[in-house]
Parts: C-alpha cells; sequence; structure tokens
C-alpha cells in the first residue's frame, strides 16, 4: 500500500476515483447500517462493479423474498456500481467494499455480523475471507469463474490461493472449465458446482425517458441506421470514428451512439469526436436536435442496455484491443445484430455460445467496416443474426434458480422459524 501509494493518489486527484466513499472504504461503517431499526441477521453481498451488480440483481431480488428472515446488503467497488445498487436496491442496503485490511475489514464484520457473504464472480481477498470465516459466517462465491486472463496470474499464485479458498463453503461455478480451474487451484470438489451464468437471467431494465424520446427524434428527423457502440475502451473510438465515416458516405443519416466505459474518459473521447469534423452532441446536453449524421456521445451512467434498444447494429467494444472484451448478453436480449472484436477473453464461454449458434459477428479492427457495410446492406441477415441472438439468450437462462437452492443449503442450519412457526409448534 505505501510503495503504491502515489499512484492512487494520482488516480484520486486526476479522475476522482476511489474519493468518493474511501472513510467507508477505511473502516468507518455508514451510520445507516449500525443504526438501523432492522434487527434481522445479514446477508452481505458484494458486486464489484455495474456488470456484477447486475448480474445478481435478479438473485438479490430472489433472496429477499426466499429469505425474509434476512436483511440482504450489498457492498460495491467502483462508484458507478455503488450508484446502480443504491437505484436498484435501496441507498439503506448499499455500501462500499472496504479495502482488505484488518482494520478497515474488522468493524464491518463486526457491525453486521453476516450469516452468509455472498461473493460475485472472483473476488478472492485474503485479509477479508479470514477475517469473514473467523467470523463464523458462511461464504459463496457465484457466478465463478477464471477467465483465460487471469488463468495464469492464478497458477502462479496457487500456493497462496490454496489457503484463501479453504475459507469459501461454496463455489457456484459458470462453466464446467471454470469448475475444474477452480479445483485445481486447491477448491475442494465437494464444494464445487456448475450453476450457470447469471448474466443470461438478468432482465431488460425498464427503459428511462430518455429513450422514448430519443426513438421519436430518430423517427421524426429519419435519422438511420442507429450504430451503439457500448463499453469502449481507448484505442477503440477512433477504429469507430473510421468506420462510422465510412457508412455516412453510403447512409447520410446514419447515427453513431457511444458509450465509453468508463465515465473520466467522457472528455478526453469528446475531444477526439470533435477533431473529427463529425456533428457531436452529448447525451448530458442534447436538447432534442437532428442526431441524423452524427454522433451521441453517451455520457452517463446506467443507460446503456436500454440505448441498444435502439440499433440496428451493436458493438461491443472492450474486444478490438486486448482488454477482454465485455458483456453482449445485453444488446442480444433487444434482438440486434452484434459485433465484437477478437479480444473476449473475459466473457470467452458466452461469446463461444454466441459463436456456436451463428449469434454474434467478431471481426478484426480491420475488418470492422466491412462488417458493418455488409450487413447495413442486407436487412434480413441482420433481422436474422440479431433473432439467433435473443434465442441464445432465452436457451442459457436457469442459473439465478439454481444458485438460489444451492445459497439455501448454507443458510438452513442458521435459519431460525418465522415467530406463527414456532407457535405452531408449541401447540
Amino acid at each position: 500500500m505505501l510503495l503504491s501509494l502515489p499512484y492512487w493518489l494520482y488516480k484520486m486527484m486526476r479522475h476522482g476515483k476511489y474519493r468518493a466513499g474511501l472513510a467507508a472504504r477505511l473502516g468507518r461503517v455508514p451510520v445507516r447500517l449500525r443504526r438501523s431499526p432492522d434487527s434481522r441477521p445479514v446477508i452481505w453481498v458484494h458486486a464489484v462493479s455495474v456488470g456484477e451488480v447486475l448480474a445478481v440483481g435478479g438473485l438479490v431480488e430472489d433472496m429477499r423474498r426466499s429469505f425474509p428472515g434476512f436483511r440482504v446488503l450489498i457492498s460495491t467497488t467502483t462508484n458507478a456500481g455503488q450508484e446502480l445498487a443504491r437505484k436498484r436496491f435501496g441507498q439503506e442496503s448499499v455500501f462500499y467494499f472496504p479495502l482488505d485490511f484488518e482494520f478497515a475489514v474488522r468493524p464491518y464484520l463486526q457491525a453486521l455480523k453476516p450469516k452468509l457473504v455472498v461473493l460475485a464472480e472472483t473476488e478472492f481477498w485474503p485479509n477479508f475471507l479470514h477475517l469473514a470465516h473467523a467470523s463464523g459466517a458462511r461464504i459463496a462465491v457465484v457466478n465463478a469463474r477464471i477467465s483465460d486472463r487471469s488463468w495464469p496470474r492464478y497458477r502462479r499464485l496457487r500456493w497462496a490461493l490454496r489457503r484463501m479458498l479453504a475459507h469459501i463453503d461454496l463455489f457456484l461455478a459458470q462453466t464446467k472449465e471454470d469448475a475444474a480451474r477452480l479445483q485445481s487451484l486447491g477448491a475442494n470438489a465437494g464444494r464445487v458446482q456448475v450453476t450457470g451464468n447469471l448474466k443470461f437471467d438478468v432482465s431488460l431494465p425498464v427503459p428511462p425517458p430518455i429513450i422514448e424520446t430519443l426513438r421519436r427524434s430518430l423517427a421524426s428527423d429519419g435519422a438511420g441506421p442507429v450504430l451503439v457502440c457500448g463499453s469502449t475502451v481507448g484505442g477503440e473510438e477512433p477504429a469507430l470514428v473510421k468506420a462510422f465515416e465510412s457508412v455516412r458516405r453510403a447512409h447520410p443519416g446514419a447515427v453513431m451512439m457511444l458509450a465509453p466505459r468508463h465515465p473520466e474518459r467522457f472528455d478526453e473521447v469528446a475531444t477526439l469526436l470533435k477533431q473529427s469534423g463529425m456533428p457531436l452532441y452529448r447525451r448530458s446536453l442534447w436538447a432534442g436536435e437532428s442526431l441524423a449524421g452524427g454522433v451521441l456521445l453517451v455520457d452517463s451512467i446506467g443507460e446503456l442496455a436500454a440505448l441498444y434498444a435502439l440499433a440496428d447494429i451493436a458493438f461491443v467494444g472492450g474486444s478490438l484491443v486486448p482488454r477482454g472484451g465485455h458483456n453482449i448478453i445485453e444488446p442480444a436480449q433487444h434482438g440486434v445484430a452484434i459485433i465484437t472484436g477478437k479480444h473476449t477473453e473475459n466473457f470467452r464461454d458466452i461469446v463461444t455460445v454466441f459463436q456456436g449458434r451463428n449469434a454474434v459477428r467478431v471481426v478484426r479492427m480491420a475488418e470492422l467496416s466491412l462488417t458493418l457495410a455488409q450487413l447495413l446492406a442486407d436487412d434480413s441477415e441482420r433481422g436474422a443474426l440479431g433473432q439467433r441472438a435473443e434465442e441464445t439468450v432465452r436457451s442459457q437462462t436457469g442459473a439465478t434458480a439454481r444458485t438460489l437452492a444451492a445459497l439455501k443449503t448454507l443458510l438452513a442450519p442458521t435459519e431460525t422459524p418465522p415467530p406463527s412457526v414456532q407457535a405452531a409448534h408449541t401447540h
């Protein structure tokens, strides 16, 4: 921590990262958690960022219904994840995950006294796992995965991971390969199950009002086709701008909606778009102007999933450059034709399922413009590609129900019957 402190200070000063909730991250438990009148035992769910919050959203709601004797609290690491979680689950139930130091973790365990800790994907924090286990909490990792990108690093650290994994009572893996990798790292085979990927169960969000406003604007202006480029990262936007310039030559009224993955890059991307000479509109400042032939920079949080509904083609970023890719399920749920790059290591299983059903186009950077042109020129193939994507999502659902059933086995020994049930037994 001391050696890396200048880096974290730079991130805080330059981009404002990690500044929000700093006291909470350092172990100051929010008053709303410490003084809550709700005395029910706690289930603590940790979801790092937006993707994990979306993935566990249905599970959290099902847990609240299935375990009414428990209070379900959710922690996140990123600011964007915190914002989305508070909107979805209520501010009184959401907080920042503490830094992995004993002085920061212990106050939360003492205040919340969780009976069950549920970690989304692969959040292996050694101090937290040790202290949570020592407190008597049962610990489960849901939607567990070991990405191709992380796998070599985890293998090198197998000696350290084995001790950490021993504290975990249940691993619910996305695939058989993830389960095998967890076991090879030291997870007890009897504690590992395959329950599928929660992200296939994510329900479509209620569209914010801006979606219908944009839909009416596009229709009244005769704007289109619409290309929605989501979760883009550095190094991708120049290629997307170049590809969109080609699209505009064939379709002068075309619109690109560009949503960078990280909010701190909004201004940087805006500068790049201004330099391209194309009309630029920022979502935060858009006042109903015609978008035909221009770019809408989506400088907002939590709207991308709904924006995909407006797309004729969706490009999912983090994939033209080696960043591991992002989730292609959101546009698939809308039945939109999807393009992604070759670098999808973090979502290899999802992308493999889609590829096996010819439900996604995977391209190199040099192939992007040609693939866009081909799909826009062939309405039938573009529509069929989107339909196959939607059907693929429907075929993979069910992980939430399987995960909930597995978690019940951890809570069964500690669940207390409601008073009415106790009274019935007494009589």
